[in-house]
């Protein structure tokens, strides 16, 4: 990749396509979900290694909650060991991870995973991963108006910066390029207020087929386009 090439500071996520990916390889749909984890560890590296500041990856959405019992408990476990054992693996080195959900409903394993997970990598600077897992764009932005209402923001006091500040993470910027695998063309909920003015990239291949030479073509895309928000 050309060391000219404008990089995207923040690449948002939607990590689509595990579970159509495991049944076309004869795979179960939770080897689908397995493989698609440890999966996003190594393009977050990528990513970060070619200068990309933020990544914000869409693992868990409140709607995925509807799903069966057996697949959510899975998923579950899933983000537990991802907290833990890959995050770890990225601590070390020097990668910043940041929570971005609601805590309804998830265990208190999780809470304290996602805490430790947070406090442990809080100082480092190579790059940040923004996990939103138990997550929607639409209850993020609730969550943010409730917060302004119970810290008594009257409405002549709000602007669009200090809504901003009420969101989950705050520091976390707009997304500059969001990527959706598997040929779906939505966001889903994904970050509506960050990705007001994100240039929009949908893949055709499945998650767990999205390479490293898929993420250069991407920032490629990206740098080709003319970016005027609004203007």
């Amino acid at each position: 990749m050309s060391e000219t090439l404008i990089v995207p500071k923040h690449i948002g996520l939607i990590l689509d396509g595990n579970r159509r990916w495991a049944r076309e390889n004869g795979l179960s749909t939770l080897e689908g979900h397995r493989i698609g984890y440890h999966h996003l560890k190594d393009i977050v590296r990528e990513a970060i290694n070619v200068g990309v500041e933020y990544v914000s990856a869409y693992i868990f959405s409140i709607e995925n909650w509807n799903r069966t019992k057996a697949e959510v408990k899975y998923l579950m476990e899933h983000a537990l060991i991802f907290l833990t054992s890959d995050v770890a693996e990225l601590n070390r080195e020097g990668v910043r991870v940041v929570w971005l959900g609601t805590k309804e409903r998830l265990s208190s394993r999780l809470l304290e995973a996602i805490d430790k997970a947070e406090e442990s990598t809080r100082h480092n600077t190579k790059g940040t991963l923004g996990i939103c897992f138990n997550y929607t764009g639409k209850q993020e932005i609730v969550d943010a108006a409730k917060q302004l209402i119970d810290t008594g923001v009257k409405s002549d006091q709000l602007t669009l910066e200090t809504f901003e500040r009420a969101l989950y993470a705050p520091d976390v910027p707009p997304i500059d390029l969001l990527i959706r695998t598997s040929g779906e063309q939505r966001l889903s909920g994904f970050m509506l207020w960050r990705a007001a003015y994100a240039e929009l990239l949908f893949v055709d291949k499945h998650w767990p087929e999205f390479e490293k030479a898929d993420l250069h073509a991407a920032i490629e895309e990206y740098a080709a386009r003319e970016r005027r928000h609004g203007a």
